[in-house]
């Protein structure tokens, strides 16, 4: 499946729609120029759905840094919501989890982008305790 990247708008939000293999590459670059675009144009919220995104790379993680720099520093925000199993385990292990917002669903999510509204954001602790606590027999 070849990378894509959906786009619509909510609650004065962009809400990115990211599908298939989020790596090095096309998809990198793709994601990169839709970004700047966002940016010049003055979109400084972006809410970012992974709900379709099956892997994603060093690069990839790399880039969604690059991003939350860029749009942290213009003023805006950015979070994250719908990342599968594997995601949120290499969130956790980088320590990335800390630095991204990120959301259980897509309300919360755009919420997150703006400081003035209260979103609940996604409980990383529960998720931790939920699958490396399970493993190590509740040593976790």
């Amino acid at each position: 499946m070849s990378f894509q990247i959906g786009q619509r708008e909510r609650g004065g939000a962009v809400v990115l729609e990211l599908e298939g293999r989020f790596v090095l590459g096309e998809p990198v670059e793709q994601f990169r120029a839709r970004l700047e675009e966002l940016i010049r144009a003055g979109r400084l919220h972006i809410a970012l759905d992974m709900r379709n995104v099956d892997y994603i790379d060093s690069s990839a993680l790399g880039c969604l840094v690059m991003a939350h720099t860029k749009i942290t520093r213009a003023g805006g925000g950015m979070a994250i919501f719908g990342m599968n199993e594997k995601g949120l385990e290499l969130l956790v292990i980088t320590k990335l989890a800390t630095v991204f917002r990120l959301a259980g669903n897509e309300l919360d999510a755009v919420s997150l982008c703006f400081p003035d509204r209260r979103a609940r954001s996604f409980d990383i602790l529960e998720f931790v305790r939920k699958h490396w606590g399970e493993e190590t027999g509740g040593n976790a």
